[in-house]
C-alpha cells in the first residue's frame, strides 16, 4: 500500500563543509567516484577525449579501464580504499565532480559535492534529478558520451552557469542536513505512536 510507504533520504555527513577554491578553468580537476558498470566511467573516458583536465577517479581500476584511459591519452589519478578524511580532501581538491551513473539508489556524490561548494555534472534521470534539485546540477544523458561532454564543457567554460550550480548546490543540499533527517524520523515515529 503506498499509503504506508515513506521515503527518508540519507543525511550527508558534515565532514562535508564548504570550501571555496579558485576554479581552474584551463585544466580542470574533475573528480569521479567509482568503478562499477553503473557508475559509467568508460563512456565519461570517451567524452573526455581531447578536454585539457586531470582526472580523478576513486575506486580500484580494472585493466580494461586502464586501456582505455591510455588508448583516449587521459592524464588520471587514481585513489582507492580512502578515509572518509581523504574523500571528503578529494572533493576539497575537485574542481567539478562528475557523476553521470546509470543506476543508483540515492546517489551520495551529488549531495556531498553540492555540500563542498563544488558544481555536478550528473545524469538526468532519477534518483539523481531529484537528489541534486532543479537547477543545482548540470544534467546529462548519461548513456551519450556528446552529452557528458557537453555538460562539462558548459560548466569549465560558462562561469556564470557554473556559480549558480554552485550557489543552488548549497541551497539544496540543505534538505539532507542530519537535523532534517532526524526531523522526517521523528514525524514517522510520532504518526505511529499516535
Amino acid at each position: 500500500n503506498p499509503d504506508k510507504i515513506v521515503v527518508i533520504p540519507n543525511f550527508v555527513n558534515e565532514i562535508y563543509q564548504y570550501t571555496p577554491k579558485p576554479f581552474n578553468a584551463t585544466r580542470p580537476r574533475l573528480l569521479h567516484i567509482g568503478v562499477n558498470q553503473n557508475k559509467n566511467l568508460e563512456r565519461l573516458i570517451l567524452a573526455l577525449e581531447g578536454i585539457p583536465c586531470v582526472l580523478e577517479i576513486v575506486g580500484d581500476l580494472k585493466k580494461n579501464q586502464l586501456d582505455l584511459l591510455a588508448q583516449y591519452s587521459i592524464d588520471f589519478e587514481n585513489y582507492h580504499d580512502l578515509t572518509m578524511e581523504e574523500m571528503a580532501e578529494r572533493y576539497r581538491q575537485a574542481d567539478v565532480v562528475v557523476f553521470a551513473s546509470t543506476y543508483e539508489g540515492f546517489g551520495m556524490p551529488v549531495v556531498e559535492a553540492q555540500a563542498t561548494g563544488r558544481p555536478v555534472v550528473t545524469s538526468n534521470i532519477e534518483p539523481m534529478m531529484w537528489v541534486a534539485g532543479a537547477e543545482s546540477a548540470c544534467f546529462v544523458d548519461p548513456f551519450d558520451p556528446v552529452s557528458i561532454r557537453a555538460g562539462i564543457e558548459r560548466v569549465v567554460q560558462d562561469e556564470t552557469f557554473r556559480n549558480k550550480l554552485t550557489t543552488n548546490g548549497l541551497e539544496n543540499v540543505k534538505r539532507y542536513s542530519i537535523r532534517q533527517i532526524a526531523g522526517q524520523y521523528i514525524q514517522v515515529y510520532r504518526k505511529f505512536l499516535n
